[in-house]
């Protein structure tokens, strides 16, 4: 297998400023780092800094303490783990994240932040206990059209590229 990429921690500062816009209740300590389960797994587990609960119809922003150092030429996509999916149709607010490599050298340092909805049709409940893997990243390779002329650099996350 290749590596193409690195995860690390965002600044403490990064993170609390984050967790103030997101309303979320965590402990930079209690960051971990995305890994991936078994040796044979193509996703990288992102864990709960803190527990949260959704009702049906309700959402939480969870800033992940985490960026990825990404080789040119590859993105990373961020998914709901499968099982939570399933289960409680439990799913990304934008569908799938999209991390690119020049992300990392934002302002906000590509911190990574998900989030979520519990868009199940049960009146399911589900609750996500803090360490436990709640969303997953795939790195995929990605290619360019032949006149492809993209030369302006990013500074932000959601909508930065076409302000």
């Amino acid at each position: 297998m290749k590596a193409v990429a690195k995860f690390e921690k965002v600044s403490r500062e990064v993170f609390e400023c984050a967790k103030t816009d997101c309303a979320f209740a965590a402990d930079y300590a209690d960051v971990v780092l995305p890994r991936r389960a078994t040796a044979g797994s193509a996703g990288y587990d992102f864990f709960a800094p803190a527990d949260f609960t959704l009702r049906a119809g309700e959402s939480v922003k969870i800033p992940t303490g985490v960026r990825a150092k990404i080789a040119q030429g590859y993105v990373l996509s961020l998914y709901p783990r499968s099982g939570l999916g399933f289960k409680y149709r439990l799913q990304l607010d934008n569908t799938v994240g999209i991390i690119d490599a020049d992300y990392y050298f934002s302002d906000n340092e590509g911190h990574i932040v998900v989030k979520l909805s519990n868009c199940s049709y049960e009146g399911k409940t589900v609750t996500v206990k803090k360490g436990q893997g709640f969303a997953q990243g795939i790195f995929t390779e990605f290619f360019i059209t032949e006149d492809d002329d993209a030369v302006a650099a990013r500074n932000g996350g959601f909508g930065s590229t076409t302000k």
